[in-house]
């Protein structure tokens, strides 16, 4: 992608462990590399295709005096999905807090933290067997959408499944969503998690009932395998409940393990059905 570099921002504020460094401040110099596409505003030489990079510092240093926070980790954790959540033209940031005045007591240049972050394109499949079903997928989707990290840019119908698992239950109501994410994946599994216990879920019963259900399918092209997250997920291969509503708003998502797309895998699984 292309870059617009703001280089060693000199901000003066109170960031720090100790209580000198909170209550007396210093300078902080923040690098941003801003990834986006330049090429309308290029075209156009118009200001509003692009980023404004003045209005972006003033926003960084009011950001950063603002806000106390122990750690430069902190703080650049924090800045960079203030940035990336208020600029919806920027992509991905390459983030850098410099604390060259840091209170270490031997001679040295410059201490500074680098992270990089992106907005990265997920799938979430919904389920519901209890209660008002179509509510609370409803209620779920508007929680996610509510989140600033989050965009909902997709939203398949729902549809009426049978029970996957051999556990006696009613029927589902089954979706998916398309979203863009500056989430990690394991912050969106929390995050998710969080509004499965809002909408009373519980984990009694292993493929047994529940209120709602909320599966990580694809994230970006990642394959994450660590003993709370298995992404793309291990069995939506298995499950037309998954790969129908995933299909209807996006066929050619790609699963990075088969090496296939939503609707390759659909397309198998109807054969094996027949």
């Amino acid at each position: 992608m292309d870059k617009i570099t703001i280089d060693r921002l000199k901000i003066f504020c109170n960031h720090g462990v100790y209580e000198e460094e909170k209550k007396n401040g210093q300078n902080f110099y923040v690098t941003a590399v801003l990834y986006l596409d330049t090429y309308p505003a290029g075209v156009s030489d118009d200001l509003t295709k692009s980023v404004n990079y003045a209005e972006l510092c003033q926003n960084i240093t009011g950001f950063m005096q603002e806000n106390r926070y122990n750690l430069i980790e902190a703080a650049a954790e924090n800045l960079a999905a203030y940035i990336l959540t208020e600029n919806s033209a920027i992509h991905a940031l390459e983030l850098t807090v410099h604390k060259p005045e840091a209170p270490i007591g031997l001679p040295f240049e410059n201490v500074s933290v680098t992270i990089f972050r992106e907005w990265q394109k997920a799938y979430i499949a919904l389920g519901s067997n209890m209660g008002d079903c179509r509510a609370l997928l409803d209620s779920a989707i508007e929680k996610i959408s509510a989140n600033p990290a989050v965009r909902l840019l997709k939203k398949s119908s729902y549809i009426v499944t049978k029970p996957y698992g051999g556990v006696v239950q009613d029927d589902f109501l089954n979706g998916c969503i398309e979203i863009e994410t500056c989430l990690s994946p394991q912050h969106l599994l929390e995050f998710l998690h969080t509004v499965e216990n809002e909408a009373g879920r519980t984990r009694e019963v292993h493929w047994g009932p529940r209120t709602l259900d909320l599966d990580i399918i694809l994230y970006g092209n990642k394959i994450i395998n660590s003993e709370f997250l298995t992404v793309p997920h291990c069995d939506m291969q298995n499950r037309m409940f998954v790969l129908e509503p995933l299909c209807e708003i996006a066929p050619y998502a790609y699963n990075p393990v088969f090496a296939k797309t939503a609707l390759t895998l659909k397309k198998e699984l109807e054969q094996c059905i027949k």
